[in-house]
């Protein structure tokens, strides 16, 4: 009788630490996300002209230099 008590008494302890160890898990659903469409402006004017200054300034040093060169 002491062992079918032992026995029922493990079952018992078995079954609960099952039981304990549940775990729950819930997904919700994802809400549609709406994006805007975006508008961006950049100005590249201003690397251009400097490109542009640097390139072109080159050119109008080196023609000074000529020019200085030459006799008048």
């Amino acid at each position: 009788m002491l062992k079918k008590a032992i026995i029922v008494s493990v079952a018992a302890w078995l079954a609960l630490a099952t039981l304990a160890c549940q775990t729950k898990h819930q997904v919700e659903t994802v809400h549609k996300v709406e994006v805007a469409p975006m508008h961006i402006t950049i100005d590249v004017n201003v690397r251009v002209d400097k490109a542009l200054d640097d390139f072109f300034g080159d050119l109008d040093e080196a023609e000074k230099e000529l020019e200085d060169k030459t006799p008048q």
